[in-house]
């Protein structure tokens, strides 16, 4: 064999018994090897000195590096991802393991003045929105109560997995069992009450889309509401001697209140910026009739966004319906109610357009089916729209709305003071304090029209501040 060779042998020999021993042993063994070797004259004196010499280099660096990974390296070993809790890269909320917890919500108050026409016969429209009476004040919410929504979601399986709970508290008193968001009730000793309108599930896949299952926001006519400047105030301010929890806002003044209902619904993927989204939901009875039905409510809705870019053009746009029977009561016939609406919200820099329009027979108006019959079971038609405009001039919006709601009366009806009309205009100050506080100052013209030409008109001033995180 040659030296080269007596030399590689020798090597391996050594690094077999490194790897085999402790790290202790191993250190030891290797310097008693070089040194027999140097003894046999395999090894000279040069090359002894030479590998002892790269064995310490070799073991030092070795060491210290293992002295510095050994921390995590416990840690790492001694740690259950599972209970892994760490911040979030975004939003309120945490990390725990794979499953992120997530907290939003909002609160709100409003010094509200509305001032309504005298209360006369010729004042009395059924169905309007306009106060009729005297003046009155309040410190209430606006058309949103406070909320905190909680989101747990997770990956299982390779589906996007979540729950999510919705609790809407209000700052202002209710009158016993009337519900959190019944009559007022501004008297000492009590309460405000808190409205779950949110408790669903969801799981669903990146290209297949997603299911929910639950009570939530519906598809009719949502869009309308959440597009809508007096979401984040007060709008019309109905039964501001006693304020319930939530103000008008539009609602009945441009549009049916979506509402938040029992469904099962799913959404489609994404196609660029267009989806759609369809379920079943729990039908709804007409309200003064006892009806049971024996068919769900259908709903669908078709939107379409275009992402601005650098502050350019922008754009989302929607059409939505609902269709749903009523069975006869035993005494009023059949009917189904079906609606159709569409809108667009465009954007440009700081500017904003929003349109909607909305048709319908026998779904009413304010609510759904809501006056949707006369009181022979005849459908009546309604329709109803609104336009609004936005301008942002640094931490300032400037927001104005005009909409209206008409009821038409069905086939046959005798003429009365029934509500034909309720209109609004309504102007919108916001100045956002911080990223969280927005200060909004706001006046609103309502004015309510009945068949038989009686009308009113009633003018609300709002004040104060909405937050959300």
């Amino acid at each position: 064999m040659t030296r080269f060779g007596k030399l590689l042998s020798a090597t391996a020999a050594g690094a077999l018994l490194c790897a085999t021993a402790t790290p202790a042993f191993a250190q030891d063994a290797t310097d008693a090897l070089l040194l027999k070797l140097k003894e046999k004259g395999i090894l000279s004196d040069e090359e002894y000195e030479a590998l002892l010499a790269r064995k310490s280099t070799s073991t030092n660096t070795v060491a210290a590096t293992n002295s510095a990974k050994a921390p995590q390296q416990a840690a790492a070993e001694r740690l259950d991802d599972k209970k892994l809790v760490r911040t979030m890269d975004s939003g309120v909320g945490l990390m725990i393991g794979d499953v992120a917890v997530k907290l939003s919500g909002s609160i709100n108050g409003f010094y509200v003045h509305d001032d309504g026409d005298a209360a006369t016969a010729a004042n009395t429209v059924a169905g309007g929105l306009a106060t009729v009476g005297n003046q009155t004040s309040s410190v209430r919410n606006g058309l949103l109560p406070g909320f905190i929504k909680v989101d747990v979601t997770t990956n299982q399986g390779g589906w996007d997995v979540g729950a999510h709970f919705g609790l809407y508290p209000g700052i202002n008193s209710n009158l016993g069992n009337s519900g959190a968001n019944g009559a007022g009730s501004p008297q000492a000793l009590q309460t405000a009450g808190i409205d779950a309108r949110q408790t669903y599930i969801t799981f669903g896949k990146p290209n297949f889309g997603e299911i929910k299952i639950g009570r939530d926001i519906g598809l009719f006519a949502s869009d309308a509401i959440l597009n809508d400047i007096t979401l984040l105030a007060v709008g019309t301010a109905a039964g501001n001697a006693a304020p319930s929890n939530t103000s008008l806002g539009r609602i009945g003044l441009g549009y049916i209140y979506t509402d938040f209902q029992p469904q099962i619904t799913y959404s489609s993927p994404k196609f660029g910026g267009l989806q759609f989204a369809a379920g079943i939901f729990q039908p709804l009875t007409t309200i003064g009739r006892s009806e049971v039905n024996s068919s769900p409510g259908f709903q669908a809705k078709v939107t379409y966004d275009m992402v601005p870019v650098d502050g350019g053009f922008g754009a989302h746009a929607w059409v939505s319906g609902l269709i749903q029977k009523h069975d006869s009561d035993g005494i009023l016939p059949e009917y189904t109610g079906k609606a159709i609406d569409f809108g667009a919200k465009l954007s440009y820099a700081n500017f904003g357009l929003t349109g909607y329009y909305y048709t319908g027979s026998g779904v009413g108006t304010i609510g759904l089916f809501l006056l949707s019959t006369d009181g022979l079971g005849g459908k009546r038609d309604s329709d109803g729209y609104y336009i609004q405009g936005t301008a942002g001039f640094g931490k300032f919006t400037v927001g104005g709305s005009y909409g209206r709601s008409n009821l038409d009366l069905a086939d046959g009806e005798l003429v009365s003071n029934l509500v034909r009309s309720n209109e609004s205009y309504v102007g919108q100050l916001r100045y956002g304090l911080t990223g969280w506080v927005t200060l909004i100052g706001e006046y609103t013209h309502t004015r309510s029209e009945a068949h038989n030409g009686n009308d009113a008109t009633s003018n609300a001033l709002a004040a104060g501040a909405i937050l959300f995180f």
